[in-house]
């Protein structure tokens, strides 16, 4: 009786809390007229002491990174998204190809910005594509260059870009699929586990997409014990987790600490798991690529392929009182670029995730954030527990080549309609499979 009292206490609490969060919208990046210069794809980052980062491409030339010029800019929130600092440059491209060599154009733009802050310190590391090469374009002898960039001081200020392009093509030059001719790691959310601690950071886990020698494009997933110092390839480069008709890719911790790949691909999204059997070392194997849609009752996209996130948390099921943990992917709801919103899917017990086609199947319901033309998204858990959700929205119906980046505090009450609430307090430990040793 009590354990019912309580479970119905919780639901009431729950619906109470879903009636009153707090809404907050901000247009941190407006596009506001078709003459403007425009912004597009959005990463977000939340700092060891709360602060929110935010980051955008800001582009002068109109298009994608290889195209001319682009900054990035930014703003920070200490108030968990309630306000914003103004609009700051975190680098300026300058637009310049020298000698129609790519290699020699490195500071022409910046673009396609990643990013994740460090739970234990001050630091952010920024990945991002850089020069004047496009990825359809490039060509082993003339890549598309990534750059890397750290904030020892939550965001204050940055170091100069570093070119660091031969650790993600080098490993492919001998590799039954490469050498790759062309690649960038997912825009948005790098991932830092909650898991694995190998000296003084926790590993982050970066996804990659790359063009290989046959033109096709396939998803990888790259690993970092020293914070973005140096990466390696997670099983290898001789198998591809998605092998063939992935694209922008992103990666998560499941509860049991396997590790989830997402990527972008027509109709919704394509999924693979890659389970440890020896976290510490890296050690493990991927699954076999399953895709979400209409046809599985998964994550649906209409007559679209677009960029989103995934993110799993911990949660406590109101009806019942039982811990668990929800996944999260976002992508567009609408035919074709339109109405972005976030499904959601219970995990509850190991067989809603222990094979990629059990993850993708069956998810359980979804929240439309927008009604408006909308494309890329991504998302962070605050340090208030909602989810900072970063979008990207026509607000102003304009076609001048990108879209506002908005903005949303978003709870996980909200997202399922009360049926879950976010609980810090689930013991993941419990959920973990393997031997950290």
């Amino acid at each position: 009786m009590k354990k019912i009292l309580a479970s119905a206490f919780a639901l009431i609490l729950s619906v109470a809390l879903y009636a009153q969060s707090d809404n907050a919208v901000h247009n941190l990046f407006p596009t506001p007229t078709t003459e403007a210069i425009p912004y597009r794809i959005p990463a977000i980052a939340k700092s060891s002491n709360g602060r929110l980062v935010a980051v955008a491409d800001y582009r002068f030339c109109r298009a994608d990174i290889g195209y001319g010029h682009i900054d990035l800019h930014y703003r920070v929130s200490d108030d968990n998204g309630a306000s914003w600092s103004d609009i700051q440059t975190l680098i300026a491209g300058d637009g310049q190809k020298v000698d129609n060599n790519p290699n020699l154009s490195l500071t022409a733009g910046y673009g396609d910005p990643c990013i994740v802050a460090d739970r234990e310190s001050n630091r952010i590391l920024l990945i991002c594509v850089c020069g004047y090469q496009t990825y359809f374009a490039a060509t082993r002898e003339y890549p598309n260059q990534v750059a890397r960039m750290y904030s020892e001081d939550g965001g204050e200020t940055w170091s100069k870009p570093e070119v660091i392009t031969e650790q993600f093509y080098k490993p492919f030059d001998n590799a039954p699929m490469g050498p790759i001719q062309s690649m960038f790691i997912g825009s948005g959310r790098i991932h830092q586990s909650s898991i694995v601690k190998m000296g003084d950071y926790y590993r982050l886990y970066a996804s990659m997409l790359a063009r290989d020698k046959d033109n096709n494009f396939c998803n990888f997933v790259v690993y970092s014990d020293d914070f973005g110092g140096n990466w390696n390839i997670l099983g290898g480069v001789e198998s591809a987790p998605v092998p063939r008709g992935g694209d922008e890719p992103k990666t998560e911790e499941l509860p049991d600490g396997s590790l989830l790949l997402s990527s972008r691909c027509g109709g919704g999204r394509l999924y693979n798991i890659f389970t440890f059997t020896n976290h510490a070392k890296a050690k493990g194997y991927w699954g076999e690529c399953a895709f979400s849609g209409a046809n599985n009752n998964g994550v649906t996209a209409l007559g679209n392929s677009c960029n989103g996130e995934v993110l799993v948390l911990p949660v406590t099921r109101n009806c019942d009182g039982k811990d668990m943990f929800v996944a999260l992917q976002s992508l567009p709801f609408g035919n074709g670029r339109s109405n972005v919103g976030i499904y959601y899917k219970e995990l509850c017990s190991f067989d809603d995730y222990n094979y990629p086609v059990n993850f993708a199947k069956e998810w359980d319901g979804r929240l439309q954030i927008t009604d408006k033309p909308s494309a890329y998204s991504t998302m962070i858990q605050q340090a208030d527990g909602a989810i900072a959700f970063l979008y990207e929205e026509d607000t102003y119906r304009t076609s001048g080549g990108g879209y506002s980046i908005i903005y949303k505090r978003v709870t996980v009450d909200e997202i399922t309609a009360g049926k879950y609430s976010y609980n810090p307090n689930v013991d993941r430990a419990q959920f973990v499979l393997d031997s950290l040793d």
